[in-house]
């Protein structure tokens, strides 16, 4: 039995783009019908969700830096 992916949301940004790669190798060697290689885009393009929305939230930390080099709380 194949093993099931688990969720993109589970995953830490390596974690997602290692899988995202190995995904676009496969789809570029061996893509193995269309059955099969609509379902890897779709997991592909839950990995590339998953890895902006990762960044985007890194991106609003390292904009919330304050000048003594904390970030802020998004609470705050």
């Amino acid at each position: 039995m194949a093993k099931k992916p688990s969720s993109a949301e589970t995953m830490n940004y390596e974690q997602a783009l290692a899988e995202l790669d190995k995904l676009i190798s496969d789809l570029e060697n061996d893509p193995g019908g269309l059955e099969k290689s609509v379902t890897m885009f779709e997991r592909g393009k839950a990995l590339i969700e998953h890895c902006q929305k990762l960044l985007d939230s890194a991106e609003l930390k390292v904009s919330q830096l304050e000048e003594d080099g904390s970030i802020s709380s998004l609470d705050e």
